[in-house]
């Protein structure tokens, strides 16, 4: 009686078990190539990732400006806004007709120059 190899627990020939380790040594290259790909991208992400300090500080500081530019033009605007007088009956009217506060209606209003209709108009769109 010869005694036939085991693979994976089960008794086979010869030939089976070069078919087993043919296909482990397959999937040991498939992932060896994957794992070296990941490795190139991870060294490559890696040399992208140093960043001096003169380019940070000089990002914060252009955002730093924009930021206070906002604020400066929203400011200005204010102002602008609150310089156009309304009358207190149109406010009413938009208040009753359109059921919102009274601070978003004299908003509209005023970004509308005072005119109702722009004002109304505006509110529905």
């Amino acid at each position: 009686m010869s005694a036939e190899p085991v693979v994976n627990g089960v008794g086979g020939t010869d030939e089976q078990a070069d078919n087993v380790d043919d296909v482990n040594a397959k999937k040991t290259v498939k992932y060896d190539s994957g794992a070296a790909d990941l490795e190139k991208v991870t060294d490559y992400a890696e040399e992208k990732e140093v960043i001096s300090t003169d380019d940070i500080s000089g990002a914060m500081t252009i955002i730093g400006d924009r930021r206070l530019k906002e604020a400066a033009d929203k400011i200005a605007k204010e102002k602008e806004l609150q310089k156009v007088s309304i009358k207190k009956s149109d406010v009413e009217l938009i208040i009753r007709e359109m059921e919102i506060s009274k601070t978003l209606a004299e908003r509209t209003l005023r970004e509308c120059h005072g005119d109702v209709v722009k004002a109304l108009i505006a509110l529905t769109n």
